[in-house]
């Protein structure tokens, strides 16, 4: 297609998500002739093209720019797909308008600089509040602040049950192996994090010298929608971002506000509405657009608004909020979950206390665990030891105490990885807190529930109870192929049910894998026995849960075998002499790849396996099937081995293994 007008050819992709604001707004611009929408982009948007007619309407971008070359690309698609499109739209000769945040990890980012320097190309990125006048009136201290002494943002936003539902990666820290690191200071209130740095001089990620975040989540998703954000640099006041999507609708007013602190005063700037607040007064700024401005660089090189090396700082963010733990979760007893109708799509969570507490972190720089927020923790699970096998590590033992009490703190291990790197272990996913890796724990022992989340009663199903025990480890010691721990089974009021040694070795099986050998001997913490039960032994058909458990992370063709039966529904609740997971486990990039899990167990003849495949991955050796298990002064002996290797193993070879796993001496 020749361009014959001179005006810029724009392609647009993500024309049904966000990506219809852009689409509006290049409409809007083309009418006023500043530039050409010469084709679509979005493969969902096929069976609807008639109604973008004339434009057409592409599933690949690839495809799209063969048939009509672009001066400029829009990216409104999902985040894991932002880096891949860019370097295609770039490498094609267009410039690129970047939805935010732009990518999902700092090599994504430095890997598009290096594409945009070595093309030639430019990538503005849609912060459209960096395009306030209102920013450049705080550089010039137009409202007489003086010296500023910090920066602090504030995001008090609700969000129903269906917004985490509009995507497949809405709310996901990572989705099919792939990151997406989709969360309130990621995705939703990124404009606060934005906007606060920009004010305070962070442009290139240099000027950032740490971060520190403090992450929770109280609707049922993996990334944060409640967080603290801590940024610190040499010469550079601090900026401390406090936001949630969990505060009560009412709490919003103007939205949120970035609040600026001088020596002489403070203002504050309602990004949404481009309005400052000082000294009783208001002030309204006019705002440029962005793709305005794209324009407009490309005719005579006018520096952009947001260009991608000038959120560097940013992406510093993205990258610490990556790497940092799993966002803990806010217990549900500071929870409020309220309705505008339907109680399942629209209902929305209200933590208690959260807009003070987030107007409070915000003015003094406090993260919400040292203001002491009720459901705030002072720090996340502690590593007891480091296992290896020929000098890889390949597994860590967590002691649990980071973990909420609704989740019945417990010892466990996480992660798990074969030889070649793959992770094999999840801990604290969304739909079950209270999974974490590889452990041993009960749901029952003489009332006290050691498992997390609610409690089955017979005849009233699922209850939420306040009868949650934790496992306290007094001592752990060893080397890194053998470790052994002494640990108390604690009950809500502080009394100790059971006593626990437990060891944990792992050791080389030849050029295969490694094995994992766990021992545990459970004996009653005082002279009277303990009665162990289960979900199942109260009445719940095939879910005899408790005792050995291992949550693992997403996979994708599963088999789930035994020596005589396949399948999740034929092998859970069997007995056999040992069951194998084998899959493709997507736990992330660099820890993805196909593997083989074969649990052996010595255990009682009433023990059977437990299998989760449809509603979750999981696999484990349960103690109390439909019968309860009395645990006497002789002591409750079970020990578990577990053969690792990467690859697919036929059931042939298991035989094999699982014999050898268990002629082997620990």
């Amino acid at each position: 297609m020749t361009n014959t007008d001179g005006l810029p050819r724009v392609v647009i992709t993500g024309i049904l998500g966000f990506g219809r604001h852009h689409l509006e707004n290049a409409r809007r611009l083309e009418s006023d002739d500043l530039l050409r929408i010469v084709a679509l982009v979005d493969p969902a948007a096929l069976g609807s093209a008639d109604a973008f007619a004339p434009t057409p309407v592409f599933a690949d971008l690839g495809d799209a720019l063969a048939a009509h070359p672009a001066d400029i690309v829009i990216v409104a698609t999902p985040i894991g797909t932002h880096a891949s499109l860019c370097e295609t739209a770039m490498r094609a000769g267009a410039d690129v308008l970047l939805e935010k945040p732009p990518v999902p990890r700092w090599d994504d980012f430095e890997h598009l600089l290096e594409v945009a320097r070595t093309t030639g190309r430019s990538i503005q990125v849609g912060f459209q509040s960096l395009g306030s006048h209102a920013l450049s009136a705080f550089a010039a201290d137009a409202f007489d602040l003086g010296p500023l002494v910090s920066v602090g943002a504030v995001g008090l936003w609700s969000r129903r049950r269906s917004y985490w539902g509009r995507a497949r990666w809405a709310g996901r820290r990572v989705l099919d192996g792939e990151l997406v690191v989709d969360g309130v200071t990621t995705n939703p209130l990124a404009h606060a994090v934005a906007t606060a740095l920009s004010i305070a001089g962070y442009d290139a990620a240099s000027r950032v010298d740490a971060i520190e975040t403090d992450l929770y989540r109280a609707n049922p998703i993996d990334a944060d929608d409640t967080a603290v954000v801590r940024i610190t640099g040499e010469a550079r006041v601090p900026v401390t971002c406090a936001l949630t999507l969990c505060a009560p609708p009412e709490a919003d007013g103007d939205g949120p506000r970035v609040i600026v602190t001088g020596t002489r005063g403070h203002a504050v700037l309602s990004y949404t509405t481009d309005v400052v607040t000082f000294r009783d007064q208001r002030r309204t700024f006019d705002r440029d657009d962005l793709l305005t401005d794209l324009i407009r660089h490309r005719r005579d090189g006018h520096p952009l608004i947001a260009p991608l090396a000038g959120v560097g700082a940013f992406m510093r963010v993205v990258e610490a909020v990556r790497l940092a733990p799993e966002p803990q979760h806010v217990d549900p007893a500071f929870v409020r979950w309220q309705s505008a109708g339907e109680p399942t799509d629209d209902a929305f969570p209200v933590i208690d206390g959260i807009v003070e507490l987030a107007e409070r972190a915000a003015a003094s720089g406090a993260t919400f665990a040292e203001l002491g927020a009720p459901w705030a923790v002072a720090g996340h699970d502690r590593r007891l030891a480091t296992l290896r096998v020929d000098g890889e590590d390949i597994a860590e033992v967590l002691d649990g105490s980071g973990t909420m009490p609704f989740s019945s703190p417990h010892p466990y291990l996480h992660p798990i990885r074969t030889l070649g790197g793959v992770t094999l272990s999840a801990r604290h996913p969304a739909d079950h807190d209270w999974h974490t890796g590889l452990s041993l724990t009960v749901q029952d022992a003489d009332g006290v529930n050691f498992w997390g989340g609610r409690t089955y009663v017979r005849d009233d199903g699922y209850v939420r109870l306040d009868d949650h025990g934790r496992t306290v480890c007094d001592r752990a010691d060893g080397t890194d192929d053998d470790v052994r721990l002494d640990l108390r089974w604690v009950g809500p009021r502080g009394d100790a049910i059971l006593a626990e040694q437990r060891r944990i070795a792992v050791r080389a099986a030849g050029n295969d894998g490694w094995v994992l050998d766990l021992e545990a001997r459970l004996t009653p913490a005082t002279d009277q026995p303990v009665t162990i039960g289960s979900p199942g032994t109260k009445g719940r058909v095939d879910a005899g849960y408790g005792g050995l458990f291992w949550r693992l992370p997403a996979c994708r063709s599963v088999e789930i075998f035994t020596s005589e039966r396949r399948g999740e529904q034929a092998v859970n609740g069997s007995a056999a002499p040992w069951v194998a997971w084998s899959a493709e486990f997507l736990a992330g990039p660099g820890e993805n790849g196909t593997a083989t899990i074969v649990l052996v167990a010595d255990g009682a003849e009433t023990d059977r396996w437990f299998v989760r495949c449809s509603d979750y991955p999981g696999i484990g050796a349960a103690l109390a099937w439909t019968e309860p298990l009395r645990v006497d002064a002789a002591g409750l002996v079970r020990r578990y081995r577990a053969f690792v290797a990467d690859g697919r193993l036929t059931a042939e070879a298991i035989e094999r293994i699982a014999a050898r796993v268990v002629e082997e001496p620990a």
